[in-house]
């Protein structure tokens, strides 16, 4: 009579044991399946981040040309720091960096001084327990911004055409120029911050 129960009882376990790994293998699919979206999620963001800041420095570096241009003119300088330069668009620096991350990318100048960027992977999520989402792509948004680090006390009207403005910088980082001697001037770095905007 009980040996009948042990085989009674193991024959009830079986049932229960298929139906836990099951389950289980189902978990770990759905799992797959997350991880599969979440990574093709960062590969869009990863584009978008690395496309707005290309756009951002190439725009950073072009009003650095500006200042460098106009460093005896200190009546413009103000201008090229406020982002008032005539520089063409630079996503086409947004556009070469996201084909190089896989992706394609919607760019526009967000006022003087900052690029928005919608990326879009070109892979997709790929198959998984999840129907649709082997022809699903990720797309996210970033916007890179510039920030000048310098300011400066413009010149009077009657102000010596040979004494430039002191280029005071973040950081205490202070640049006195000298119109005849030029040869050490200020990088693009120390004239203009280039950062991702918070989301």
């Amino acid at each position: 009579m009980s040996r009948l129960r042990r085989h009674s009882d193991a024959g009830q376990a079986f049932p229960i044991y298929i139906t836990v790994v099951a389950g289980l293998l189902f978990l770990a699919l759905a799992y797959l399946a997350v991880g599969q979206a979440g990574a093709t999620r960062s590969d869009a963001q990863t584009a978008a981040d690395a496309a707005a800041l290309a756009a951002a420095l190439e725009t950073r570096d072009g009003l650095t040309d500006e200042w460098l241009d106009n460093v005896l003119d200190p009546e413009m300088w103000q201008d090229i720091f406020d982002g008032k330069a005539p520089l063409p668009s630079a996503c086409w620096r947004a556009q070469q960096l996201a084909a190089s991350n896989d992706a394609t990318v919607d760019c526009a100048p967000d006022g003087l001084l900052s690029y928005t960027v919608v990326a879009e992977t070109n892979h997709t999520v790929g198959e998984s327990i999840v129907p649709g989402t082997e022809g699903r792509t990720a797309t996210e948004t970033a916007t890179a911004v510039i920030d000048a680090r310098c300011s400066f006390e413009p010149p009077a009207e009657d102000a010596d055409d040979e004494v430039l403005p002191t280029l005071s910088c973040k950081g205490g980082e202070d640049w006195d120029l000298k119109p005849d001697d030029l040869s050490d001037l200020p990088k693009p770095e120390d004239l203009f911050d280039v950062h991702l905007a918070d989301s």
